[in-house]
């Protein structure tokens, strides 16, 4: 199925075939979403099967406003508002305790909802024509690295799913999950919305604990899981020039190596690599991630050799998709 211009005929399609349960693909400023009617259990439930995501793992709602959010949670906190108030639209996403009309397979059967207003007009006006608030999670399959340009959304997923075609994503990694069902405040999982950032407006922040009990227990935010955002090729993080040429002959056998650096190496002299030198601010750098990871594994590599990024708060996001992609 060809990917489809954000035209108002297409976005209308668009809409429409949502109404009647089935799925569409659609930009938001972070990732492309595999979004349905998150109020419809069946239609939920074909995301989960198409995707081969584990029903432990919950979905994001996205909503045309933050007055449709208040009507998707059973209480709204202060902090709910304040931070909504300040970054929706936005790549910001807050848990909420759920109302009764969400479906328990959205929540993994968790008593929260994890909701977000996007700042792209492809999917603020699809969310309008549809009328409906819409699950959606990363238009990829399950665990591998997410779509940021619409193509990759067919090389993951197929060439029957339905695509709305808004070009490359402006943030490129998936937003940052704030719990605010309590009575303290915690990031689930970090993004380009930074912890300092987050507490300018709520005050301190508590250090949080998503670690199931049991294997298969839900989740309290989506993009927790130890792998995840993984390319096919292995991904190494090196810190320094000499520990990335120890491991490149061990871990690569031979076989063609990606390098992303922050400067140009020298690794090509003594292996055959391909290298893209990654840029050196956190929002470029996360904007261009998942298509330089993608690209590397069209081109064939069996190894892709990263240089860690900086330590401090805004390089979090990234940090933590270069962990979980590198994560045996």
């Amino acid at each position: 199925m060809p990917l489809f211009d954000p035209t108002p005929d297409n976005i209308a399609l668009a809409a429409s075939r949502l109404q009647n349960g089935e799925l569409v693909a659609f930009p938001t400023e972070t990732v492309y979403g595999f979004g349905a009617n998150a109020l419809d259990s069946q239609a939920v439930e074909q995301i989960y099967i198409t995707k081969g995501r584990p029903s432990y793992n919950p979905l994001i709602v996205h909503v045309a406003s933050l007055e449709e959010a208040r009507k998707l949670a059973s209480r709204w906190p202060e902090n709910a508002q304040k931070l909504a108030e300040t970054f929706w639209p936005g790549p910001l996403t807050l848990v909420v305790p759920k109302a009764p009309e969400i479906p328990g397979i959205i929540s993994a059967g968790l008593e929260t909802v994890a909701l977000r207003v996007p700042a792209h007009p492809v999917a603020l006006e699809l969310l309008r024509a549809t009328g409906l608030p819409l699950a959606a999670p990363s238009a990829n399959k399950s665990g591998e690295v997410s779509p940021s340009r619409a193509q990759h959304v067919t090389q993951s997923l197929g060439e029957d799913i339905w695509v709305l075609d808004g070009g490359s994503c402006e943030v490129g990694i998936e937003s940052t999950v704030v719990d605010v069902s309590g009575n303290d405040v915690a990031v689930l999982r970090p993004g380009t919305l930074s912890r300092r950032q987050i507490e300018k407006v709520v005050g301190p922040l508590v250090e949080a604990n998503d670690s199931p009990e049991a294997e298969g227990a839900p989740r309290r935010s989506p993009g927790t899981l130890e792998k995840h955002y993984a390319p096919r090729a292995r991904v190494h993080l090196y810190s320094t020039i000499i520990d990335a040429a120890f491991h490149a002959p061990l871990l690569a056998s031979g076989q063609k190596i990606g390098v992303l650096p922050s400067e140009p190496t020298t690794l090509g002299r003594q292996f055959d690599t391909i290298e893209r030198v990654m840029p050196s601010d956190p929002a470029t750098y996360a904007r261009e991630l998942y298509g330089a990871l993608r690209d590397l594994d069209e081109a064939g590599v069996a190894l892709i050799l990263v240089e860690d990024v900086p330590g401090h708060s805004a390089w979090e996001g990234v940090r933590d998709r270069l962990k979980r992609a590198a994560k045996s």
